[in-house]
């Protein structure tokens, strides 16, 4: 079986902690990593504080085998993501010679100024690779295990396209799912006896209320088929024995 492979996620933002733009990318980074058989196990929300996200970067990067940040990679005076990551890293924060060549010609091209706000997109952690944008140019950065991308939806996706290629992947989980007719109330003892039963596995409860009406989705999960299938069938006879013994 592949090796497990461990992500964490670090948005960053005031923006987002203030409800004034609601995150798009948690998501989206959830649903490739399932796709690729790595784990995404943590996300944290920071402020544009140098201090919160050197620490929250140091802490996720000594963790998991992948770090993604989005936002504060822009040309404005609170875009301080770089000069934190520097920081996290113990290296400077300066032009990239690349980045810097490819902006200068893109705003040349489009006639504009490339002021000292502009040129601040340029400037990455020593020794960072860059990480292509085929939407606006201004390119993200990886340095070790960090990956640093733009906060824009669409930008971030298409980054993360760029970087799906170059990871490695793990082993995927399978999962299947269980419809109970009974609330959680009912089930939830038997339930954690099942899981205890199954280490291999994990069964998540999902209450679910329509019309008056409750009742449970029971998943599976478990990179074993013959694993998940155990426990399916002993979730399976525990719902039996209930309806007989109603």
């Amino acid at each position: 079986m592949a090796d497990i492979v461990t992500a964490a996620m670090v948005v960053i933002g005031d923006e987002i902690l203030s409800g004034r733009t609601k995150d798009k990318n948690i998501g989206h980074l959830a649903d490739m990593m399932t796709a690729s058989g790595i784990d995404l196990r943590e996300v944290r929300i920071v402020a544009d504080d140098e201090d919160e996200i050197v620490a929250a970067v140091n802490a996720v990067r000594a963790r998991y085998d992948y770090v993604f940040t989005t936002g504060g990679i822009g040309p404005t005076h609170d875009d301080i993501t770089a000069d934190s990551i520097s920081k996290a890293f113990g290296v400077p924060c300066e032009y990239e010679p690349r980045a810097y060549a490819m902006l200068e010609a893109n705003y040349a091209s489009r006639g504009l100024e490339f002021s000292a706000a502009r040129k601040r997109m340029a400037r990455t952690p020593r020794g960072a690779d860059l990480i292509e944008n085929p939407v606006s140019v201004a390119p993200g950065f990886r340095i070790g295990n960090v990956h640093v991308m733009a906060g824009v939806p669409s930008i971030f996706q298409a980054m993360l396209d760029n970087v799906m290629p170059t990871l490695r992947t793990g082993a995927k989980l399978l999962s299947t799912t269980v419809q109970c007719p009974y609330g959680e109330g009912t089930i939830g003892g038997p339930l954690g006896d099942i899981q205890k039963a199954h280490p291999d596995t994990i069964i998540g409860s999902y209450p679910k209320y329509l019309d008056g009406t409750f009742w449970t989705e029971l998943v599976v999960r478990s990179r074993s088929q013959e694993a998940m299938d155990s426990a399916r069938i002993a979730i399976e006879a525990m719902l039996a024995d209930i309806a007989k013994a109603a």
